[in-house]
């Protein structure tokens, strides 16, 4: 039973947490792609904000598809008998870190940019300020990942043979 919550915990970690990664790090290219195209308007600015759109609505998604990465992740753990363990603590703290700067600042971010992108044409102050931002919130976000992935893999202290 270990081997297959640890496998639905690695598998959702991978296509969960990987795809809002990917995503949530080009949504800010072609959310100003989208601003800067806006006096021309057209087919471009309609693509690009096109493109936003559908990386927003991956990061939205799959935050809530990623909510099984912990709930496999916990339960793997308990089978384990390692839930009081430092390392797998420290891993839940980092990943809760991630879930809210995704809920409360990156998502609504993109929002924000989405609507400035579709505000056609009108002035739009801070959109590089803003994009600078979301990009650095969505980089801590991913640095805070990559050291959940190094804590699993190294299990500092462990002595689970998994």
């Amino acid at each position: 039973m270990t081997k297959l919550l640890l496998s639905v915990h690695v598998l959702a970690a991978i296509l969960a947490v990987g795809s809002i990664a990917v995503a949530a790090s080009l949504f800010p290219r072609f959310a100003k792609q989208a601003v800067a195209e806006a006096p021309q308007g057209g087919e471009e600015k309609g693509k690009a904000v096109g493109i936003a759109a559908f990386l927003h609505r991956i990061c939205r998604i799959y935050a809530v598809a990623g909510l099984v990465v912990p709930v496999f992740g916990i339960a793997t753990g308990a089978q384990l008998g390692v839930l009081g363990d430092a390392w797998l603590i420290s891993s839940m703290i980092l990943t809760a870190l991630a879930a809210f700067l995704l809920a409360m600042a990156i998502i609504p971010g993109q929002e924000r940019m989405l609507t400035m992108a579709r505000q056609d044409g009108a002035a739009v102050e801070g959109l590089d300020a803003a994009a600078t931002r979301l990009g650095m919130l969505t980089g801590i976000f991913n640095l805070v990942w990559a050291v959940v992935v190094v804590l699993m893999i190294v299990r500092p202290g462990s002595t689970t043979g998994v």
